[in-house]
């Protein structure tokens, strides 16, 4: 389906009209400004509000304070307290309302029925729970200050329209609530086409969008540069990886790109076309960092059983962590090895990915009586499986 035909649908489908009860009122809503005060004359760890939050809702002393500072104490605090209780009655936590107040204190004076309850009741209409309604808008708080009928209502229905459900959603918009903040027709939408034109299909939009949210708020001229660099790097799009790269590539600075390209030349000998097969097969490697690329290398140059060449047939080893899978692996085998209960070491992509119970069974419990059992029970087991990116 086209990708205006889907957006025009799911604008109709989700109009003010079909979403928005009668009760909710359609006046554009704007923070009260004598609801902030702009002179103090109390301190605020003394103030009505200070002692409302701290004392009444149990939050920190700085959020308090903060929020007291910038609030006005000669408001009826009922109308902070409202606001507060609502929250708490939609399930948001004592860190979310923290994270609230710490971000974006004057929300608390905003009006209740007309600024924050019709944006929670969109959310709640198109079928969000009071979790992700909580865990979206402690995140960007913003949000609720944000236009309803220009950027809300129709962003939330493109979103669901093109990622399918409220969860793959909730997660975007947790990752990047400035989404909703923006206007759909004239920045994100034009992002999009721009990538289509360049050969990605709307799954592949899709995608890099679940992965990668902020790249729809790039500048145009960003954008392309980052699309001209996956040209140049001759990343094609026939390559399951190839969004992950693309990703990768815009949410670094050409700088840091090219920096990192060099790492994997100079540090690690990679050969231009290893580093650009490295970045589609796994475009995460390029989160590792120069340290790390150096202390891998070094400790596989130490067994002398491999070299750069052994990272560049499996460059995800520089994943691994080295105290936890590397080196405590690398120290048995080395013993078995100078013992003459081994003749050869397994490649390293097998050292890295095996199982523990499965590396034990093979390299440490048939040598139990000669190596002695303490030995391996405190370097052999128990290391976590999981990889380390430092």
């Amino acid at each position: 389906m086209a990708l205006h035909t889907l957006v025009g649908i799911n604008l109709t489908r989700l109009s003010p009209e079909s979403l928005l009860s009668p009760a909710i009122s359609k006046t554009r809503c704007s923070l009260a400004i004598s609801d902030i005060s702009t002179a103090r004359e109390t301190e605020p760890s003394t103030s009505s509000v200070y002692y409302l939050l701290a004392h009444k809702h149990r939050l920190s002393h700085d959020v308090a304070s903060r929020a007291a500072s910038v609030l006005n104490p000669l408001v009826p605090q009922e109308k902070y307290g409202s606001v507060l209780a609502f929250f708490v009655q939609m399930g948001f936590t004592k860190s979310q309302l923290e994270k609230i107040l710490n971000v974006r204190p004057v929300l608390l004076a905003a009006d209740l029925e007309e600024t924050i309850k019709p944006k929670i009741k969109i959310f709640e209409d198109l079928g969000f729970s009071s979790e992700e309604i909580a865990d979206i808008v402690s995140k960007e708080p913003m949000i609720l200050h944000a236009s309803l009928y220009n950027k809300i209502i129709p962003t939330l229905a493109w979103l669901k329209g093109m990622l399918g459900s409220n969860k793959k959603v909730a997660r975007v918009l947790r990752d990047n609530g400035r989404l909703l903040l923006t206007n759909l027709e004239k920045h994100i939408l034009p992002n999009i086409r721009l990538l289509m034109n360049h050969g990605m299909t709307e799954d592949d939009v899709a995608k890099l969008m679940y992965y990668y949210p902020r790249i729809l708020l790039y500048k145009r001229e960003t954008l392309i540069r980052c699309l001209d660099t996956k040209d140049k790097m001759g990343i094609s799009w026939s390559s399951k990886m190839s969004v992950y790269a693309v990703g990768v590539i815009c949410s670094m600075q050409n700088t840091s790109l090219e920096r990192k390209l060099q790492d994997f030349q100079e540090i690690l000998e990679f050969s231009n076309d290893e580093v650009i097969r490295t970045l589609e097969r796994d475009p995460k490697l390029f989160c590792v960092s120069e340290d790390k690329m150096r202390k891998v290398k070094q400790i596989l140059l130490g067994t002398g059983k491999y070299d750069t060449s052994s990272i560049a047939e499996y460059p995800k080893s520089l994943m691994f962590s080295i105290e936890r899978r590397l080196k405590p692996r690398f120290e048995v085998l080395g013993m078995l090895e100078s013992r003459g209960l081994i003749k050869e070491w397994p490649c390293l992509r097998y050292v890295c990915v095996v199982a523990d119970e499965k590396f034990f069974n093979e390299y440490v419990e048939p040598y139990m009586s000669e190596i002695g059992e303490d030995y391996f029970g405190k370097r052999a087991l128990d290391y976590k499986s999981e990889t380390e990116v430092v």
